[in-house]
């Protein structure tokens, strides 16, 4: 059907008002007319004609409801329900689609703030030698600074180390004469009447000296030396100062010789 046609159909039906009045007068019309032709007791007659004019306008009516009732209903449009087409949920196995995939961020390169890369961390500054040595042979040597010295006393210390016994042996430590440079001793591992110690300025320095005597001998091992002294005033640096051993045994002679490495 036509959907201007179905339009006004609806809009007629729904603006008709019907007429009860001149539709129950038609029907008493009609009514007395037929009364006319056939003749009967006025009691009868007059039931008859209720009766009938009710039959009448009920059917009227109901006719009329029912046409205007079937004109809305097929011309009126019937509410359709738009539903969003549904999104397959994802089986086992499946990838998301692309878009729905989160991209990875881009890592930030390892820069410092000025731009240039930084340096990878170091094992941290090496340690500063705490000794000064020295190898030939089957000698070897090494000398520091005693710890437990002070701004006004200090000891030099000399670590001698031999493969070999040794049958002759001079040890000479010289300490730098910086101004009020006095010894105050010497000692050693070794036996003390096994040498001659000496004790001497010469040259600017303060000179300690151990001469192995005749006959006797150094095993092989490990000995130490060391001299004593006051600083003086203003302290005492070791930079000036130093050692030299000479030595000779079955494998031969050997010399040795360094500083004093200050203690940290």
């Amino acid at each position: 059907m036509n959907e201007e046609i179905a339009r006004r159909l609806r809009e007629a039906a729904e603006a008709h008002r019907p007429d009860r009045a001149r539709m129950l007068a038609r029907v008493q019309r009609g009514a007395a007319g037929f009364g006319v032709r056939h003749r009967a007791r006025p009691f009868a007659r007059s039931g008859t004609r209720v009766a009938l004019a009710g039959v009448v306008a009920t059917g009227i009516l109901a006719t009329g409801g029912l046409a205007v009732a079937a004109i809305v209903v097929s011309s009126s449009p019937s509410a359709t329900v738009s539903e969003p087409p549904a999104t397959p949920s994802p089986t086992a196995g499946s990838s998301p689609p692309a878009s729905a995939r989160p991209t990875p961020a881009a890592p930030a390169p390892a820069t410092t703030p000025g731009g240039a890369r930084p340096t990878p961390p170091s094992a941290g500054p090496s340690a500063s030698p705490t000794v000064d040595e020295s190898r030939d042979g089957a000698l070897s040597s090494a000398g520091s600074v005693d710890p437990h010295s002070t701004v006004y006393w200090t000891q030099t210390d000399l670590t001698l180390r031999t493969t070999r016994p040794l049958t002759s042996l001079t040890v000479e430590m010289r300490i730098a004469q910086t101004g009020g440079v006095r010894s105050t001793g010497t000692w050693q591992t070794l036996p003390g009447d096994h040498f001659t110690v000496t004790v001497r300025e010469a040259g600017g320095a303060l000179v300690y000296r151990w001469v192995l005597k005749p006959g006797t001998t150094v095993p092989a091992g490990r000995h130490e030396f060391a001299a004593q002294f006051n600083n003086g005033t203003g302290g005492h640096s070791a930079a000036g100062d130093g050692y030299r051993v000479d030595a000779q045994g079955s494998g031969g002679s050997a010399s040795v010789r360094g500083g004093f490495v200050p203690a940290r």
